[in-house]
């Protein structure tokens, strides 16, 4: 239903322990009432996601962080008074009011206030936080429109609010701010330039083996069904099979590819990233045997298009 209409209707789901998929500026997320473990559980099994996975809660205001976690340290709320709403998720400690479900046994949760006004509509109307995953099957292409999670996910999930393409189409930035030193433990739509510009150094440790310390980690995610590899130096179409192109700002100077999207004529890279997961939905869906992405500039949200790309190439290699 229309993201603009179907707030109340979709609330009451949420309350009712059903689950909603909504659109955020990231990608749409899957939502549950992250105060109710069975609800949470119900994530899980929709997307077949393995229990070591932590969530994401999502709040509908900033000043809603307090109240649920109790004292914020400093470096965590200087963030929050300078990304929320926004691409940024913080590492804070679990209260006990949230079920360790949703953290994953962790007694660290993760929590952003997201830049959408029909999501914060509906985490305000529902009025619990929203734990969301993005709304897609665990470990494949993250979903930037309503149609993508219904592909995906058909009938596990009780409403779909359709608020059109989302604005961002990657992941936001995750950040642990509660030691000394701010630790980027996945790189999102929130570039590091800009993190390290608002609160000086940060280090960068995005990746997971094992259990994951935060969402969207592990070394494979975000693949499509279709295998993908990245591109080497003057790729060239051949090989055998129908492939598919993903490119960067102009289409490959050798013909023979069998479907080709390019993400940013222009180059600009935040108009890459909001194209990328859904070029690559269409690559997957037009048949090809293997999908060849052409990596990104590695500056600023270009690290983390490169990022999914190399986790997307990782689950196939």
């Amino acid at each position: 239903m229309p993201a603009d209409s179907g707030i109340a209707e979709a609330a009451s789901v949420l309350r009712a322990g059903g689950l909603v998929a909504f659109p955020t500026e990231t990608v749409y997320g899957l939502g549950a009432n992250a105060l109710d473990a069975q609800a949470a559980a119900r994530i899980f099994a929709a997307k077949a996601r393995p229990s070591f996975d932590p969530l994401i809660s999502h709040l509908a205001d900033a000043a809603d962080l307090p109240a649920l976690v109790g004292a914020v340290p400093p470096a965590v709320a200087a963030l929050v008074e300078r990304f929320w709403p926004g691409p940024l998720t913080l590492i804070v400690d679990r209260p006990a009011v949230i079920p360790p479900i949703v953290t994953s046994g962790l007694d660290t949760m993760a929590v952003r206030v997201p830049d959408e006004p029909a999501a914060r509509a509906l985490i305000a109307a529902a009025g619990v936080p929203v734990a969301a995953p993005s709304a897609n099957r665990f470990g494949q292409l993250s979903p930037t429109r309503a149609e993508h999670v219904v592909a995906g996910l058909g009938d596990a999930v009780d409403v779909v609010l359709d608020g059109g393409p989302t604005r961002c189409g990657i992941e936001s930035t995750i950040v642990d701010a509660r030691g000394e030193r701010p630790v980027v433990l996945r790189l999102g739509a929130l570039p590091v330039e800009s993190l390290v510009e608002a609160i000086g150094p940060v280090e960068v440790r995005a990746g997971s083996s094992g259990q994951p310390v935060a969402p969207g980690t592990l070394a494979a995610h975000y693949a499509p069904r279709t295998p993908l590899r990245l591109a080497g130096t003057a790729e060239e179409p051949g090989g055998g099979g129908r492939r598919g192109f993903l490119a960067f700002r102009e289409r490959p100077v050798a013909g023979g590819w069998a479907a080709v999207e390019v993400l940013s004529p222009d180059g600009d890279l935040t108009a890459a990233a909001a194209r990328l997961f859904d070029a690559l939905h269409r690559l997957d869906a037009t048949g090809v045997t293997e999908i060849v992405a052409e990596p990104v500039p590695e500056v600023g949200v270009g690290r983390a298009i490169n990022d999914r790309l190399r986790r997307a190439a990782a689950t196939w290699h």
